[in-house]
């Protein structure tokens, strides 16, 4: 038996009805929330989403825009690689779709930065094509409910899933029940402590049954966290300004710009006295901070200087040099920062920005 017909009725009565990407299902919308939600919770994407969406209304916006301003208003939200896939696949869509975001499951799963899954959720969700979805919510309520043993990326367990996926996937409705199946997930269907009571499919779900919810899907073998650790230049000038570097493109916070890294004070030192001709500047360690990765945590220890006055004479507000720049926190530059940077920068000694 179907689980659509349960399920769109628990969703009619209870899903979300109100995400500022519902207002207007255009695939342009649609594909930027897809493509924010991807790893990052619904009310951590919302303002993102806002922001984004006022400067950049459609596919010309963004691809036409400075790479700098379109990770300024991805800064916090994370993964960055997300952000610059999205400018990449605009400008693509630009030069050779005139425009239009694609309509063929092919031509979407092509664009940078979407797989398989989230090229169906903005195809069904945007239009009502009938596409399977396999993100983390619909997995796990497929594996609880059909009782799939199996660890997430495990060949067997995500054939027989998307299996699953395609075969409850109606005919009608397609985006009541794509979303339907996402919201059943993020609330009900939660990792920890599912609310069974309130889940429409309760009746027949095998975990339930078994007892064994938190079963299903199996857990992942994960290897201890790593701590890598580094030193940040905070190198402020009389004037306000701090120094940043930008980031190569890829890898961690790509194309991001950074306190300048080292790794120990004594290289900072070196720094500051061939880069900034300030060989007696006293460093001063500020409170060290801690930034979570998906795969290990950065120490960071703060180094902390105020450059001779004599420095100032690089005026303006924005002074530009290669991968540098003197950054002024009261009137911000529209680049993108990593989370931890932008804190730093906010807890600044003497900083009443």
């Amino acid at each position: 038996m179907s689980i659509a017909p349960a399920l769109l009725a628990w969703h009619a009565r209870h899903g979300r009805h109100d995400l500022p990407w519902q207002n207007d299902r255009s695939a342009y919308r649609v594909w930027v929330s897809e493509v924010m939600l991807q790893q990052t919770q619904v009310a951590t994407v919302i303002p993102y989403y806002q922001r984004f969406m006022a400067r950049f209304p459609d596919v010309a916006s963004l691809a036409a825009a400075p790479v700098d301003e379109v990770l300024h208003l991805w800064s916090g939200l994370g993964y960055y690689a997300r952000g610059r896939n999205l400018q990449r696949a605009a400008q693509f869509i630009l030069a050779q779709q005139g425009g239009e975001f694609p309509r063929e499951f092919a031509a979407v799963k092509a664009l940078p930065g979407i797989g398989r899954s989230t090229a169906g959720a903005i195809l069904a969700l945007s239009s009502g094509a009938r596409h399977a979805i396999l993100d983390g919510n619909v997995r796990r309520v497929l594996a609880r409910y059909f009782g799939v043993a199996g660890t997430t990326g495990e060949r067997v367990f995500e054939t027989r899933l998307w299996e699953l996926a395609e075969q409850e996937t109606p005919h009608e409705q397609v985006a009541a029940y794509t979303q339907a199946m996402m919201d059943l997930g993020a609330t009900l269907c939660a990792r920890r402590n599912p609310a069974c009571e309130r889940c429409p499919l309760q009746a027949d779900c095998a975990a339930h049954e078994l007892g064994r919810q938190h079963d299903f899907p199996g857990a992942r073998k994960r290897a201890a966290r790593r701590q890598q650790i580094t030193r940040m230049l905070i190198a402020r000038r009389a004037t306000g300004e701090v120094l940043l570097v930008q980031r190569p493109a890829h890898g961690i916070w790509g194309g991001l710009w950074c306190l300048p890294e080292f790794v120990d004070a004594g290289a900072a030192q070196r720094f500051l006295a061939t880069e900034l001709g300030a060989p007696d500047a006293a460093l001063r360690e500020l409170a060290p901070v801690t930034h979570g990765f998906t795969h290990f945590d950065l120490a960071i220890t703060p180094l902390f200087v105020e450059l001779p006055h004599r420095l100032a004479r690089y005026a303006g507000r924005v002074a530009e040099s290669g991968a540098r720049l003197w950054y002024n926190a009261r009137e911000p530059a529209r680049i993108g920062l990593p989370a931890p940077v932008i804190s730093l920068l906010a807890a600044l000694p003497g900083n009443h920005s």
